[in-house]
């Protein structure tokens, strides 16, 4: 059999009954949406994140444009701020920041991490920057003790996407409790998986958390009263008792991440195939495995031929994308050159040892075609 990429049915699987049951309380309840199951969840999730908040959300994205706008209705942005966002992300990065009205100010990132280099950071800070917005890219932590530092100096706000890492910590603190306020994603795919789309914001501020609370809702806190001009963006019931049941497993999933990580550092030695570096192993939830290649499609089809499904995230930068044709600059070599090199090997919890020998295999035996 092909070792799949990530095989969330398996995910799933293992913890069937637990599911299907929890599935079950939420149909009996006759509530379903934003009720008990909800309100349990953030609580959970917050605990676990180390952080008194949790507001549930629809998706990342939304986690991500519900923080920006509810600084906006605050009076800590207004349109037109810059906020400082790595250069190789998805575009979810930035279309939450253009959503919102604000401008992003895409920087290169550290060549090593692939994560924002505090040093650009400095060089990109202007008059209208008001927020720095690192993405802890692939599940590995971005360098939060000197962004966060340098966000002090200059009076800024710190947006974590940590859309990627759930179970990364650092010196005992999970991301997401180092800025003001974070974004998660519950896509079916991340380490904290729900069955289907969700999201989630965590912050220490209450004040904050009140407001994202609203904005998701309509702008309301008590029903026909409207605030604000909110938007409909609710973790619904059944995905909240969902993540419930796979919130309790996360922790070993990431330890199981983190073997296989640490095999294929130990065993795949390649030429032309560079591994990720990384800093610290708690750092790094491992919710991709991406190496880099010159010969990156020459590489993936060979993969394929061995059985191996490696994937690629992802092959257009947001600044090459037709949606912001000439409106980001393009002087980001670095960042494109990531994107042609970049490959994802296959990793999860229920990736088995045999199946990660094939992967090494496959990689080893790789012949570059110049």
């Amino acid at each position: 059999m092909d070792v799949s990429f990530l095989d969330v049915r398996a995910i799933n699987a293992r913890h069937a009954d637990e599911l299907k049951a929890a599935a079950a309380r939420v149909i009996d309840s006759g509530w379903y949406v934003l009720g008990e199951e909800v309100a349990a969840f953030e609580a959970e999730f917050a605990q676990w994140c180390g952080l008194p908040h949790a507001v549930g959300v629809g998706n990342g994205l939304d986690a991500l444009v519900l923080i920006l706008r509810a600084y906006r209705t605050l009076g800590r942005l207004a349109e037109g701020d810059e906020v400082i966002v790595p250069a190789n992300t998805f575009i979810a990065s930035f279309l939450a920041i253009t959503q919102s009205g604000l401008v992003p100010v895409a920087v290169e990132p550290d060549t090593q991490t692939f994560n924002l280099d505090p040093a650009r950071i400095e060089a990109a800070i202007g008059p209208r920057t008001r927020a720095i917005m690192p993405v802890h890219l692939y599940g590995q932590l971005a360098d939060m003790p000197a962004i966060t530092a340098i966000a002090r100096r200059h009076g800024l706000l710190v947006i974590e996407d940590a859309a990627q890492a759930h179970g990364a910590t650092w010196s005992g603190r999970r991301a997401g409790a180092f800025g003001d306020a974070a974004a998660f994603s519950f896509f079916p795919a991340k380490n904290l998986g729900a069955l289907g789309d969700g999201g989630a914001i965590v912050t220490a501020d209450p004040v904050l958390a009140q407001r994202v609370a609203a904005l998701r809702n309509y702008g309301s806190l008590e029903k026909y009263r409207h605030l604000y001009q909110g938007v409909n963006s609710r973790l619904d019931e059944m995905q909240a008792a969902m993540l419930r049941v796979k919130l309790k497993y996360v922790d070993a999933d990431v330890d199981r991440r983190r073997a296989i990580a640490r095999r294929y550092i130990a065993a795949i030695d390649h030429p032309d195939i560079a591994l990720p570096s990384v800093s610290a192993e708690e750092r790094h939830a491992w919710h991709l495995f991406v190496v880099r290649s010159a010969h990156r499609d020459a590489l993936q089809a060979h993969l394929r031929a061995q059985g191996v499904h490696a994937q690629v995230h992802y092959p257009v930068a947001p600044h090459q994308q037709p949606a912001y044709a000439g409106s980001l600059r393009d002087d980001l070599r670095l960042t494109e050159r990531l994107h042609d090199e970049v490959l994802s090997l296959p990793i999860g919890p229920t990736l088995d040892d045999h199946g990660v020998e094939r992967v090494v295999a496959a990689c080893m035996s790789f012949r570059s075609p110049t």
